[in-house]
């Protein structure tokens, strides 16, 4: 038997950018006259009919056109408006043949709204089918909800465009946002690569040391809606010669031919808009976080810095620590320890992040977890375990009220027969826990905790030299940083590959998921969908 034929709820399971959408049709006229149900599938972003082919709904939710969309609804507080169809005359187009090959162009719609209809933008293409004058009536739709797992209800948006919201008074905002209403920044001769910085709430205290102190860049822009935080950060000497936009300004920067790269710190479920955006305006991209936590919408952005021959540089910074670097030419170049047969990192964080910073970078597994099974897949050489398995804990009560863990224990085995484990806290109480070790047919290899003064502590009431994680790993923040500038001259590609990024993204979504079921996952046949579960602690 051949396989089954995904429906229309299917791919609006799969793709959360999707919606099934119930239309009631008159069929004939007087008394013969017969209502029929018929089910679209719409992006409920743009609210565009889709064909039902795989490579075409790709196609649009990697598109310009959706992300800037998706950008308007999210940067202004939207709710999606209400679509309600204008009658035959319009919808002439619908029913939809879904096994053509293309999209449909966008038909004329009429939107319930507080004010009124809305037009949709003039900035894009028009639409295939006639204008026509459209009344407002009452919707003629099916009152059955759609069942996709993702989008139950038929809400939509629209292509709207959006006024600037009034900014703050002037005695609140202080000299960056004086920056904010400036002149453009001068890139003075000499001073090295342009550089875009968007969102600061998610980037770590080394890789901004790292940003203040190399000479081979200008910050010419950042890019925040909390100016006080820009200052606080940076202070008022460091932004004297960088100009402080807010959000719907970003194309400010975006449009600067001196800007070569782009610094995306915004949490993972808005840095794949500006990543698509800036690779879109010619600018290399590094994202200091997770691009996406969905391997699809992730795979589109590496696939656009393909299309537009820019480099995206993603934020594993591990692999650029000094000692994990010796450690991993041992063990894979000079193969000093023989056949890898157990690995075992300790990863305890100091001091513990934020709730509202876990909340937004994706809990323990997307946020430390996801680090260290990076460097374990280029220790072993291999992409993902066979079988993986985690139990975890909240120890803390606002952990639990986020539906997260604080503390896990992850177990992965190998196809080569390795096996691995990863402890990951988020309690650590005087300084942080980083340890791995690497045993082999012929030896064993171990990364101990490093402080400048060289004294072990064991029991002692006072702590000797407290480390913080942005301290243990300063090295490899500027390492990673200096890599970044180095992509954008052209000089080396980047290390991290796509494949690299989607394969580590879906071991943590199955650790995630193994943890959460109470089960263990067997990578060789099941398929994880890192945006399903993603949705249930956000």
């Amino acid at each position: 038997m051949g396989r089954k034929k995904k429906t229309l709820h299917d791919y609006a399971a799969e793709f959360s950018e999707l919606s099934v959408k119930r239309h009631l049709l008159e069929r004939g006229g007087g008394e013969e006259a017969a209502a029929v149900v018929v089910e679209t599938l719409y992006c409920t972003s743009c609210q565009l009919p889709m064909r039902v082919r795989r490579d075409r709904i790709l196609e649009h939710l990697s598109s310009g056109r959706h992300y800037r969309n998706r950008r308007l609804l999210r940067q202004h507080g939207l709710r999606a408006p209400l679509l309600l169809s204008a009658g035959p005359g319009v919808g002439a187009g619908l029913p939809l043949q879904l096994d053509a090959p293309s999209l449909l162009s966008q038909p004329s719609f009429v939107l319930a709204t507080a004010t009124g209809s809305v037009p949709s933008s003039p900035s894009y293409p028009e639409p295939l089918a006639a204008r026509q004058p459209v009344v407002a009536a009452a919707p003629r739709e099916d009152p059955t909800p759609s069942t996709s797992a993702s989008h139950p209800s038929s809400l939509t948006a629209f292509h709207l465009r959006i006024a600037p919201a009034p900014s703050k008074q002037a005695g609140q905002r202080g000299a960056a946002a004086e920056a904010s209403d400036g002149p453009a920044p001068v890139l003075q001769p000499g001073s090295g690569i342009g550089l875009a910085l968007f969102g600061i709430g998610l980037v770590n205290k080394a890789f901004f040391q790292s940003l203040m102190e190399e000479n081979g860049c200008c910050l010419l822009y950042v890019v925040e809606d909390q100016l006080e935080e820009v200052e606080l950060t940076f202070g008022t000497e460091f932004l004297a010669g960088t100009r402080v936009l807010q959000q719907r300004d970003a194309d400010v920067a975006l449009n600067d031919q001196r800007v070569s790269g782009a610094i995306i710190c915004s949490p993972p479920e808005e840095a794949s808009e500006i990543v698509i955006d800036a690779l879109r305006a010619g600018k290399g991209v590094f994202c200091e976080r997770l691009p996406s936590f969905d391997r699809q919408t992730a795979e589109a952005c590496f696939d656009e810095a393909d299309r537009c021959g820019r480099p995206l540089v993603c934020g594993f910074y591990k692999r650029f620590d000094p000692a994990l670097q010796f450690l991993y030419k041992k063990v894979r170049d000079s193969q000093a320890l023989g056949r890898i047969h157990r690995i075992s990192t300790i990863s305890s964080i100091y001091p513990a992040a934020s709730l509202s910073f876990l909340k937004t970078s994706g809990g323990i597994f997307y946020n430390a977890a996801v680090h260290d099974i990076d460097i374990i897949s280029l220790l072993l050489g291999e992409s993902a375990p066979d079988t993986i398995f985690s139990l975890g804990h909240a120890f803390c009560a606002d952990m639990a009220y986020l539906k997260d863990a604080d503390t896990v224990a992850v177990s992965m085995k190998f196809r080569s027969g390795a096996i691995v484990t990863l402890d990951v806290s988020q309690h650590c109480t005087k300084s942080c826990d980083q340890r791995l070790e690497v045993h082999g047919s012929q030896g064993t290899l171990r990364v101990d905790n490093q402080n400048p003064l060289g004294i072990t502590e064991h029991g002692t009431s006072v702590s000797i030299y407290s480390q913080t994680q942005a301290d243990r790993y300063r090295d490899a923040h500027r390492e990673l940083f200096r890599h970044f500038l180095r992509t954008l001259k052209g000089k080396e590609p980047p290390v991290i590959t796509k494949e690299q990024f989607l394969w580590t993204i879906q071991v943590a979504a199955a650790a995630e998921q193994s943890w959460r079921n109470g089960s263990a996952v067997d990578l060789r046949s099941e398929a994880i969908d890192s945006s399903v579960i993603k949705t249930e602690i956000m």
